[in-house]
């Protein structure tokens, strides 16, 4: 994953600037985290993480080095 596609792959999981997109991959992640950890989701967590890339856009992404952390987790899921 490139850096300069790392915004549109947050926005395309549903993590963008106005909030987490309805009934998105977004959601359904917010939705297990708040379940896990008791109906919050816990700042720092991944869901967080992706939310502030969302709202944020790329410098965000940049500075905390998410292309490699999405690069990892593609190969994984692929």
């Amino acid at each position: 994953v490139s850096i300069v596609s790392v915004p549109a792959v947050i926005g395309a999981m549903g993590f963008t600037g106005a909030g987490i997109a309805a009934g998105s991959l977004a959601a359904k992640m917010m939705s297990a985290a708040a379940i896990a950890n008791g109906g919050g989701v816990a700042a720092g967590s991944t869901v967080a993480v992706l939310q502030s890339v969302g709202a944020a856009g790329l410098s965000l992404a940049v500075k905390i080095g998410l292309p490699s952390v999405l690069g990892s987790f593609g190969a994984a899921a692929g």
